[in-house]
């Protein structure tokens, strides 16, 4: 069932999300002022009072979720019933935080979802908190919190058995782990894991319609067995395909309905039902992305089985390696790398993630590109930000561009030519000169790859002419 909450998808005109970001921080920043008044140094939190000597030590935490875009709304429907109960909770200090917190990479991907922390004065009183709150908030979209129980399908509610307090242990390598106390009063860790949500010695006092919390299956025929990377958009799995014989490996990606929302209302679901179109067409232009196999929702999130690409990394060869990569390989792995993007731009499209990661070389030679959320049509540049750090242009950064955004991977060529001969990102801008960290690269290389960086758009080599440089200085060494 979709959300009964109305939230664009994209903007009527590009560049409104800025707009949109700043209205709802400032409404963010008023709504935390009132209901979560103290603000500690250093925290990503504001809190709804200090903690007092009637507040537990451990219990059923209640965590409401919320995406950038219904976290105030969220607030404004929850706030007002915990002032008044009195309740201690705390939710991020900026829209910004929450959208660090829902990425999974800033703060851990346990913490996926963690807009208002709540904590309950005992197991009755979060039984009825959490209906109360579900009550308030369950027409609302909301991502999922990882390894937490969810109140019911599709509701913004979720517990989790955990600490309240302070109470810490110390690892042998000197960190610090929240902990718990067990049954037998021994203090024990406060594990953020699957599985983890109710412990051992607990009875689940929500428990309702158990079979309806089971792990799904995402299809019959596909069947995952390795997670290679969670955050807070979806997950990419190693996968069986059992719909041929004989079966095939294949990988999966998830977009989850409501993950990392961006300002424009775009979430993980929204970003691998786009790259599966974007697959389709750059293969219908003969380039070899991956074969998108099939897809499918379970229940509300995109799933999109693709084809494994046997072969290593551009990266894994760079890093694998003790030693840098011969001069003659990354003139011929540039050569086809910058043949590669010409295509892609022929075809229509602006990878906007060019990197050696996302680069797979196979046995034959053939490089083949994957990772294509990002992508926008050449001529239909996409408002917002995307991209890697290291990778992406100044200009990538901006608020606004005119015109294409190709250019900005012509920076990421740049920047993915100078790693292949120096095995180090570009540095600084201007970057650090190639001729300075090795020797013997030729100058045709040193000049091109310079161009490609260049801060200034307009004066970046397009990518056939850099295949044709390479190519030619290929045939000369």
């Amino acid at each position: 069932m979709e959300p009964a909450i109305q939230l664009k998808d994209r903007p009527e005109s590009k560049g409104d999300y800025l707009e949109t970001a700043r209205n709802l921080n400032r409404e963010w920043k008023k709504l935390c002022d009132r209901y979560l008044p103290l603000a500690l140094e250093k925290s990503i939190w504001r809190f709804s009072r200090f903690s007092n000597a009637q507040d537990q030590e451990q219990g059923w935490k209640i965590h409401v979720a919320a995406t950038v875009l219904s976290a105030n709304r969220i607030l404004e429907c929850v706030a007002p019933a915990l002032a008044e109960g009195g309740y201690m909770f705390k939710g991020p200090a900026s829209l910004q935080e929450l959208a660090r917190i829902n990425s999974g990479l800033y703060y851990g991907f346990s913490q996926v979802g963690k807009c208002i922390t709540v904590y309950p004065r005992s197991a009755d009183d979060a039984v009825q908190l959490a209906a109360r709150l579900h009550a308030l908030t369950g027409h609302l979209p909301a991502p999922a919190v990882p390894y937490d129980r969810r109140y019911r399908e599709g509701s913004p509610v979720h517990y989790r058995y955990g600490a309240f307090g302070s109470l810490e242990i110390e690892n042998p390598d000197g960190t610090r782990t929240s902990a718990i106390r067990n049954d037998k009063n021994e203090i024990v860790p406060d594990r953020r894991e699957p599985g983890a949500a109710v412990p051992e010695w607990e009875t689940d006092p929500f428990a309702v319609g158990a079979e309806a919390r089971a792990l799904q299956r995402l299809k019959p025929t596909i069947r995952p067995y390795e997670a290679l990377s969670q955050r807070g958009k979806g997950g990419v799995y190693r996968a069986l395909d059992l719909s041929v014989i004989p079966a095939r490996h294949c990988v999966v990606k998830e977009g989850r309905r409501n993950g990392e929302t961006d300002w424009e209302g775009r979430d993980g679901y929204w970003r691998v039902e786009h790259e599966e179109r974007v697959l389709k067409s750059l293969r219908l232009a003969g380039l070899e992305v991956p074969r998108v196999y099939s897809s499918f929702r379970v229940p509300n999130n995109y799933y999109l089985a693709m084809e494994f690409i046997e072969g290593q990394s551009l990266q894994a060869l760079l890093t694998n390696s003790r030693k840098k990569m011969s001069i003659q390989d990354a003139v011929s792995y540039g050569a086809r790398l910058a043949e590669l993007i010409h295509k892609i731009h022929s075809a229509g499209w602006v990878w906007r993630d060019c990197k050696p990661l996302n680069v797979i070389a196979t046995g034959n030679g053939t490089l083949r590109p994957i990772d294509f959320e990002g992508a926008c049509g050449i001529d239909d540049p996409d408002p917002m930000p995307w991209g890697t750090p290291g990778y992406m242009p100044p200009e990538g950064e901006k608020e606004s561009v005119s015109g294409s955004r190709a250019p900005e991977d012509l920076h990421a060529l740049g920047a993915t030519l100078h790693q292949l001969f120096s095995g180090r990102i570009p540095d600084g801008n201007p970057p650090t000169p190639l001729g300075r960290l090795r020797r013997h690269i030729p100058a045709e290389v040193r000049e091109v790859i310079a161009a490609l960086l260049d801060p200034v758009p307009r004066f970046r080599p397009v990518s056939l002419s850099v295949a044709r440089t390479l190519t030619g200085v290929a045939g000369s060494i």
